[in-house]
C-alpha cells in the first residue's frame, strides 16, 4: 500500500535538516526586514576587498541586540557557508545604544542596522559567479521578545563590481568604535564595584560626559549608574559588579562613548586584582538571559538517575512510553493502515507474522535514525528537542501531501497500478514486506511530535547520555511502540477473530480514508500557526494540484488518451502551483504573543524570575501547535472552570511557552528541566529552588493537589 511513497517516507526523517535549500536574499516579518548584502568594489578576487553583511531594518519601537545584550536578550549570530578560497571574519559591531527596560539595562539597535563582516579572498574563484549562504538568528523585542531566523543566499559576480550598498557599508564603518591601542586602561576590584582608569583618550573628550559599554557580558550590573569623573587627562569610572556575575575575566574590553560628540572608542583594561569566587546560582544558558540567572539548573529527575540502575529504569520507561504512544491521537490514522492490513491477511498467519516483524523493524530503525539526526544536530550546536522536525513548515507540508495521497488512494480516486511502471508494480507484489516496513516509518514520522506518559524523563535523560546508551533508549521507545502489533501478528486467536476477506473490505478501505483527511486538516492548522494565512493558502493550492495530478495519471476510469492529455496539463499545473507555494512554505512567520488568551502570558525566564521574586507561584505550559497531546490538554484540563478557579484562588500566574517555531530559549529551559519534548507542565513555588513537573496527560485532580501542596509561606512572600 505504501510502496509508491518510498522516496517520500525515506526523506521525511531528513527533510527538517535538509530544508535549507534555495532561499531569497531577504526576509520580511512584522518586526524587521532582513537582507543579505555585499560590497565588492573590485570584484571577487584574491587580495581584493570584500565585505558581506546582514542588513536589518527594524519596524518602529522594535530592537535587536549587541554582542553584549545587557541584562536580557541575545546577540545576533551569523553562520556562513562560503565557496573555497573565501573566509569570513567576525561581525564588526557598530556602537550600540542603551535600551532601559524597567529595572534592566540592555544594549542594542533600532532603526536601520548593518552588521558587516570582512571576507578574506585567498584564492580567486574560477567561476563567473560565487554563491554565498548565511544562516542568521536574531532576537527582536518591543514589549515582547520574538526569536527569528532566516536562510539567505546571494550570487556575486567575480569579475564585475558589487557596490550597490556602498553607502551603507561606509556608514557602518563610521559607526564602529575606533580602536585606541596606545591608550592605557586598567581595572581593579573596589569593594562591590570595578574601578576603571583610562589615559590616552582624545583630548577633545576631556571634561565631557563619557558613557561606558562593557563588551564582556555577565560581569557588571548594567542598570546601576556609573560614577565617572575626569582628573586632567585621566578618566575614571566606578561600575557596580553584578551580584550574579557569571564571568571573572582577566581583561575587560570596553566601548567608551563621548555623549557630546557621539564618537566612540574601544579600549581593553587589564584587571589587576583577583576576582572573588563566582556566585553559586547560575543559569545553564549563560549570562545572555539576564534575570534567568536566579533560576539554577535543575537536577535530573530521580527516575532517570542512579548510574546503571537509572539507565535500566529509563529503558523500562521508554518501553512503556512507546507502548502508550499508540494511544495518542496523532498516531490513530497510521494505525488504521495496520488494522486494514490485519483484516486483509487475517487468515494467513505467516504473512501476518512477517508483516509484524517488518513493521517493528521500520519503527525501531526510524526511531534510531531520528535519534542519530537529533544527537548529531545538537552536537553541532543546534538547540533542538524531540519533535523538532515539525518545527519546519516544509516537513509539515510534505506530511500533508503524503496523507492526502494516501487518503485519495484509499478513497479510490486513483490507483497506483495506473501511475507506476509495470516493473514497479510487480516489485510491490514480490516485496510486500516493504509496505509493512514503510508503514512503520510513517508511524514514527507522525508519532514523533507526541510525548506519551513516561516518555518525558526517558527522552530528557537520553540526550545527555553517551551515544550508545542514548540510542538504546530510543530503540526501546520504538520497540515499545511496535510490540503490540508484533504480539498481535503472532497471536493466532486474534487472526481467527477477524472476519474473512470479502466485499466488506472495499467499504472498510474507503472508511480508512477519512482519518487520513482529518490528519491533513490538523497539519494544515499546524502550518498556519507557523507560516500564517499565506502558508495555508500555499499548502492548499499545492495539495489541490497534487490531487489533480494523482487523479489525471491514476484514475481507473480514464483511457490512455485522456490520461496523457490530462496528465500533461496536471503536471504543468503542479509545477506552477509548487513554484508559487514554495516561498510561502519556506517562511516561518514571527511568533505572536499569547496575551490574547485570557489569563495567559508569554513565557520568558525573566518573567518567571520576576513573578517568583514578587511572591507569586507560576504555572508554565510548554506547548506546541503540532503536539496533539498539548492541544488536548489545553482544551480540556487547562480550560476546566474548576482548574482555572483553583489557579485564581492561589494567585498563580499562568505562562505559556510556545515551541511551535524553533526557540532556543525554550529548548534550553526544557533541557534544564530534564526534558527534550513537549508537553511539559511546571509549577514554580516562590520559595522552591526547582519546579514540580506534572504528568504529560494532565488531570484536574493532579493540578489541584499540586496547588494545595504549595508552601504556606507563599502569602508571606508577597
Amino acid at each position: 500500500m505504501l510502496r509508491p511513497f518510498a522516496p517520500i517516507c525515506t526523506a521525511l526523517l531528513l527533510i527538517a535538516a535538509a530544508s535549507a535549500g534555495a532561499a531569497p536574499h531577504q526576509i520580511a516579518t512584522p518586526q524587521v526586514r532582513a537582507e543579505l548584502v555585499a560590497h565588492a568594489p573590485e570584484g571577487v578576487a584574491s587580495g581584493k576587498p570584500l565585505q558581506l553583511g546582514l542588513l536589518i531594518e527594524h519596524r518602529p519601537l522594535w530592537h535587536t541586540y549587541w554582542k553584549n545584550p545587557g541584562d536580557s536578550g541575545l546577540p545576533t549570530t551569523l553562520s556562513w557557508t562560503l565557496p573555497e578560497g573565501l573566509q569570513a571574519g567576525q561581525i564588526q559591531w557598530p556602537t550600540p545604544r542603551k535600551l532601559p527596560v524597567g529595572p534592566l539595562m540592555n544594549y542594542g539597535y533600532e532603526g536601520r542596522l548593518l552588521l558587516p563582516v570582512p571576507v578574506t579572498v585567498s584564492q580567486t574563484p574560477s567561476a563567473a559567479a560565487v554563491k554565498v549562504q548565511l544562516d542568521a538568528e536574531w532576537l527582536v523585542c518591543k514589549e515582547v521578545c520574538i526569536p527569528e531566523s532566516g536562510h539567505f543566499e546571494l550570487e556575486l559576480p567575480t569579475q564585475a563590481t558589487t557596490a550597490a550598498h556602498a553607502e551603507l557599508f561606509a556608514a557602518a564603518e563610521a559607526a564602529l568604535p575606533l580602536p585606541l591601542p596606545d591608550a592605557k586602561a586598567s581595572a581593579r576590584i573596589d569593594g562591590d564595584a570595578l574601578r576603571f582608569e583610562v589615559e590616552g583618550l582624545p583630548s577633545s573628550w576631556q571634561g565631557n560626559p563619557v558613557e561606558l559599554l562593557p563588551e564582556t557580558a555577565g560581569v557588571v550590573h548594567n542598570a546601576t549608574p556609573v560614577a565617572a569623573s575626569w582628573d586632567g587627562a585621566r578618566w575614571t569610572a566606578r561600575v557596580a559588579i553584578d551580584p550574579q556575575r557569571s564571568e571573572g575575566p582577566q581583561t575587560m574590553a570596553l566601548v567608551l562613548v563621548d555623549r557630546g560628540q557621539g564618537a566612540a572608542v574601544q579600549v581593553t583594561a587589564a584587571v589587576g586584582t583577583p576576582w572573588p569566587p563566582l556566585p553559586e546560582l547560575r543559569t545553564a544558558a549563560g549570562p545572555a538571559v539576564g534575570v534567568a540567572a536566579v533560576l539554577p539548573p535543575i537536577a535530573a529527575q530521580p527516575s532517570a538517575a542512579g548510574g546503571a540502575a537509572g539507565f535500566l529504569v529509563s529503558l523500562g520507561l521508554a518501553l512503556l512510553g512507546g507502548a502508550l504512544l499508540n494511544l495518542m491521537p496523532c498516531v490513530f490514522p497510521v494505525l488504521s493502515l495496520k488494522v486494514l492490513g490485519f483484516a486483509a491477511h487475517a487468515q494467513d498467519r505467516r504473512r501476518l507474522l512477517t508483516g509484524g516483524l517488518a513493521y517493528t523493524v521500520g519503527v525501531v530503525l526510524s526511531f534510531v535514525a531520528l535519534a542519530v539526526l537529533l544527537l548529531a544536530l545538537r552536537a553541532g550546536g543546534e538547540q533542538l528537542g524531540w519533535g523538532f522536525q515539525l518545527q519546519t513548515p516544509v516537513f509539515v507540508a510534505a506530511l500533508a501531501a503524503l496523507f492526502t495521497l494516501i487518503g485519495l488512494n484509499l478513497a479510490g480516486a486513483f490507483e497506483f497500478g495506473s501511475v507506476l511502471p509495470a516493473r514497479w508494480s510487480a516489485a510491490r507484489v514480490r516485496h510486500p514486506l516493504v509496505d509493512s516496513l514503510l508503514t512503520g516509518v510513517l508511524a514514527v514520522a507522525v508519532a514523533s511530535p507526541c510525548t506519551a506518559p513516561f516518555m518525558g524523563a526517558a527522552l530528557g535523560l537520553a540526550v545527555t547520555l553517551p551515544t550508545a546508551q542514548a540510542l538504546a533508549i530510543f530503540a526501546a521507545l520504538g520497540l515499545g511502540m511496535a510490540i503490540p502489533y508484533l504480539l498481535a501478528s503472532a497471536w493466532p486467536a486474534l487472526a481467527r477473530a477477524l472476519p474473512r476477506p470479502g466485499p466488506w473490505m472495499a467499504h472498510f478501505k474507503v472508511l480508512m480514508a477519512f482519518p487520513m483527511f482529518a490528519t491533513v486538516i490538523w497539519l494544515v492548522w499546524v502550518l498556519g500557526q507557523q507560516s500564517g494565512i499565506d502558508g495555508v493558502a500555499a499548502l492548499l493550492g499545492a495539495l489541490l494540484a497534487l490531487a489533480f495530478l494523482a487523479w489525471a495519471l491514476g484514475s481507473p476510469t480514464l483511457g490512455s488518451r485522456a490520461r496523457a492529455s490530462l496528465g500533461t496539463l496536471a503536471i504543468a499545473f503542479t509545477v506552477l502551483a509548487l513554484g508559487w507555494a514554495w516561498p510561502a512554505l519556506r517562511t516561518v512567520e514571527a511568533a505572536t504573543t499569547v496575551g490574547s488568551e485570557a489569563g495567559w502570558e508569554a513565557w520568558s525566564p525573566e518573567r518567571v524570575a520576576e513573578l517568583k521574586a514578587a511572591g507569586r507561584p507560576v504555572f508554565v505550559d510548554f506547548t506546541a501547535a503540532w503536539c496533539v497531546t498539548c492541544q488536548y490538554n489545553k482544551r480540556t484540563t487547562l480550560a476546566d472552570p474548576e482548574v482555572l478557579a483553583a489557579f485564581a484562588a492561589h494567585d498563580v500566574a499562568l505562562l505559556r511557552a510556545d515551541w511551535t517555531r524553533r526557540d532556543a530559549r525554550i529548548t534550553a529551559e526544557l533541557a534544564r528541566l530534564g526534558r527534550s519534548g513537549v508537553p511539559v507542565y511546571a509549577l514554580y513555588a516562590p520559595d522552591a529552588p526547582a519546579p514540580r513537573l506534572l504528568a504529560e496527560i494532565l488531570r484536574a485532580g493532579e493540578i489541584k493537589e499540586a496547588l494545595a501542596a504549595l508552601n504556606g509561606r507563599t502569602a508571606l512572600l508577597r
